[in-house]
């Protein structure tokens, strides 16, 4: 599944109203741990539809960065049910990520 660039405008319909769990991947172009987590993220999305996966990139979105007090990147939120369950800051390996997130 391919990763949704996440907007506050779509926030609604993509997070809350989402029938699965969603990954927002908080992020940004000058971000060296940004770059490195991103293939990470996108094998996430491929290997599991299960869960929508979402990037926000914080220069473009900074109302919805403010909204979860983003302050480093990345930032990876997993959110069940419209609410925040799980929180992982700085580069994870794919595994570590998943273990931090509660998705192993």
């Amino acid at each position: 599944m391919a990763e949704v660039k996440l907007t506050a405008e779509a926030f609604s319909s993509e997070v809350l109203c989402s029938d699965r769990p969603v990954l927002i991947d908080f992020w940004a172009t000058w971000c060296g741990p940004c770059k490195m987590i991103a293939p990470v993220i996108a094998e996430i999305a491929e290997e599991h539809p299960e869960w929508k996966v979402c990037k926000v990139n914080v220069d473009e979105e900074g109302t919805l960065a403010a909204r979860f007090g983003i302050t480093s990147i990345p930032t990876v939120l997993l959110i069940k049910e419209g609410r925040t369950v799980a929180t992982s800051v700085g580069y994870r390996t794919k595994e570590q990520l998943l273990a931090t997130l509660g998705l192993n």
